[in-house]
């Protein structure tokens, strides 16, 4: 039977992720991503009454899950990563409100969350140890407000312990393929066209039985 759906805690929940489909159960585990241990990111660098600016935009409110087997690797999957946009904290409200209303778009009910939808998995190795990384490349596609790209995530993932999954996602897109338009503010003179997206995550084994 599937496993129950996440509680996600947070100003606003984030809706459980689909599970990732397994050809086997003996070995098959299926691990959840917690919430309160994981972060997102994305860092922008722009300059600010003259002087350059890294902005890193946090949240923890992201679901997914993974279903890593043991037995073989090889037919591991990853479900659907969502991520609560809405969410998403910078040092600056008014920034922040800004992404919200107009950049983002995410204080509408539709564009509230963001979704990566994985669809390959390159460098699964032929067999998992505890406490030994692992360096895959996850394609998929990422959606942004009704905008879908294809973009490929550096990943390195490692099993801490049967229970627990430790890993950092990283990728960088441009705003221009999502239509991420900056509004203009006067003491604000240059925002990068690379947006880099940071994902760390812990993820639990979850009791199927």
């Amino acid at each position: 039977s599937k496993a129950s759906s996440p509680a996600i805690s947070g100003r606003v929940s984030t809706p459980p992720p689909s599970t990732p489909t397994s050809t086997t159960t003996v070995a098959s585990n299926l691990y959840r991503i917690t919430p309160e241990e994981s972060e997102v990111r994305y860092i922008i660098d722009e300059v600010k009454r003259g002087q350059p600016i890294t902005v890193v935009g946090t949240t923890n409110q992201v679901a997914g899950d993974i279903r890593l087997d043991l037995n073989n690797p090889a037919t591991s999957r990853v479900g659907v990563i969502r991520i609560n946009v809405r969410t998403l904290q910078t040092d600056e409200e008014r920034r922040d409100r800004a992404t919200r209303s107009r950049i983002l778009q995410s204080a509408q009910p539709a564009f509230e969350f963001s979704e990566f939808s994985p669809t390959t998995i390159a460098g699964l190795p032929a067999s998992v140890e505890v406490g030994i990384p692992v360096n895959l490349r996850l394609h998929g596609d990422l959606t942004v407000r009704d905008i879908t790209h294809p973009v490929s995530f550096d990943v390195t993932v490692t099993l801490v312990s049967l229970d627990r999954l430790e890993g950092k996602a990283t990728t960088t897109v441009q705003r221009s393929d999502y239509n991420l338009v900056i509004p203009r503010v006067p003491f604000i003179a240059d925002v990068s066209e690379d947006v880099r997206l940071e994902i760390d995550l812990v993820a639990r084994l979850v009791n199927e039985d």
